[in-house]
């Protein structure tokens, strides 16, 4: 187990530095094209999330752009935004906190490509809509080996890589917080998890995004709540703690022995594993929606980028840089955050924070399935392939509840890496659509109109006929 651990952080170390490059690269092209779209249409976002969906059939409501927005934010908010953000610190210092940040603002326009792109491609099923990646790729490219290698890549990272992030995290938080053997307690936790696990999951995408709409704003509330308080008993320090984190971004001081090249690479690998701008999973929650323009969607989720890092994952940093006396070097991410916890509100703070992260982490494992399972659609339709599927989900929630915390975490960063590369690499000669797919919406906005789309408005553009579900049937493109 160690020396697969010792292979796979190899492999990340120099895979990332391309990844570096191409995550930002994409991202400033995209800030560009779309004249930084990301920051203009902040208002628009707000306004975007609060439309109403209409009737995907007689008597079958389609999920609103709210609940797409939850099952997105069921994935990006959880593991990544607490033990993730700790685990970032302990190897990067303060300083990957700022590259965390500056990949969130640049992703932001990443995100809002792809998501724009799936609800352009988006295609009907019998409970809503459905796309992604694979989607896009297959309609515009025609690349269908492209479009199953996506596949591949995106239902072994979320469906069985990241649920095992996830439930080892409950499982660490859970072990924190119970006196006794550790392993009784994570076998425990790991069986509860994986019945809980099935018996959502074979319920279906309604069924997913009726469960995350109420759990993901309720959990990730209250850990904004406890976060502030925090901030408001250390008030004194946050000018040292904002300065600590500027002076190491750029390697000004140095932290734990952490260079320069250390501390970006963990912000932004920490960052696009909670933010998920441009890694392709987020476009399959975004496709769900129906809404009146597929720029909605784009806005939509850029905000959730701006959501899950600016505001949970700075929480997470606060806590773990203003906690009072010495942090031990050697807790997991999960255990370093609730300790610091602990040491600025007292005890309880272990306990609220496991309580916390058993909702966000199982909000994530039901979000990453339907990631899962979205795409498995794509390939086949076959029930047994499913089920099949369904069912390694749950083995590897429970295995995960056991697993090792590092070969866990390395894991999931080899596999986001290779999920990213694919995406960006299709969706960088694709960004023009999306463009002319804002230009349209803004020349709506510019007239007082709420914005809605009919696929002949663009006709010409690459992909056009792929648009099958703008062509007017969905009552909320009629004006």
């Amino acid at each position: 187990m160690e020396n697969l651990q010792t292979y796979v952080e190899t492999f990340n170390e120099h895979y990332w530095k391309f990844m570096i490059v191409l995550l930002v690269g994409a991202g400033l092209w995209f800030c560009i094209t779309t004249i930084v779209v990301q920051i203009r249409y902040i208002p628009d976002m707000f306004k975007a999330v609060v439309e109403k969906p209409s009737d995907i059939s007689e008597g079958q409501k389609g999920i609103s752009a709210f609940k797409a927005f939850t099952i997105s934010a069921a994935s990006r908010v959880g593991t990544g935004n607490v033990a993730g953000v700790a685990i970032a610190i302990a190897t990067g210092g303060p300083g990957a906190v700022f590259w965390m940040w500056m990949l969130a603002i640049i992703g932001g326009a990443t995100s809002f490509i792809e998501s724009t792109l799936a609800q352009a491609f988006k295609v009907r099923d019998s409970q809503s809509y459905r796309g992604g990646p694979a989607y896009y790729i297959t309609k515009v490219w025609k690349l269908k080996w492209a479009a199953a290698l996506f596949v591949v890549l995106i239902t072994v990272t979320y469906g069985f890589v990241f649920n095992a992030v996830q439930s080892n995290s409950i499982s660490e938080a859970m072990a924190q917080s119970f006196d006794g053997d550790p392993m009784r307690t994570k076998i425990i936790v790991g069986a509860v998890l994986s019945l809980l696990t099935a018996i959502i999951i074979f319920g279906g995408v309604q069924r997913i995004a009726n469960f995350t709409q109420v759990i993901v704003p309720v959990m990730a509330t209250m850990y904004i709540v406890i976060g502030i308080i925090v901030l408001a008993l250390n008030a004194d320090k946050i000018p040292g703690m904002v300065w600590s984190i500027w002076t190491h971004a750029f390697g000004i001081r140095e932290f734990a022995g952490a260079t320069l090249g250390t501390v970006i690479m963990k912000g932004v690998q920490r960052g696009l594993f909670s933010n998920e701008a441009g890694m392709g999973s987020v476009p399959n929650a975004a496709a769900t929606a129906s809404v009146s323009h597929p720029v909605k969607q784009g806005l939509i989720q850029t905000l959730g980028v701006y959501f899950d890092t600016i505001v949970v994952c700075s929480i997470t940093a606060f806590i773990i840089l203003l906690a009072r006396g010495d942090m031990d070097p050697e807790l997991t991410g999960m255990q370093m955050t609730q300790n610091a916890l602990a040491s600025n509100v007292g005890e309880w703070g272990i306990h609220f924070l496991t309580v916390v992260i058993i909702f966000l982490a199982f909000s994530s494992v039901i979000g990453n399935y339907y990631y899962g399972e979205s795409n498995i659609e794509f390939l086949t339709q076959s029930k047994g392939v499913l089920n099949g599927f369904r069912a390694l989900v749950v083995v590897c929630v429970f295995a995960g509840a056991l697993g090792s915390v590092p070969l866990v975490w390395a894991l999931a960063d080899t596999f986001s890496g290779l999920m990213a590369t694919v995406n960006l690499l299709a969706i960088l000669p694709m960004g023009g659509i999306a463009v002319a797919l804002l230009k349209h919406f803004a020349e709506q906005r510019s007239q007082g109109l709420n914005p809605v789309f009919h696929r002949d408005d663009v006709k010409g553009i690459r992909g056009w006929d792929g648009m099958e579900c703008w062509d007017g049937s969905d009552p909320l493109t009629q004006r």
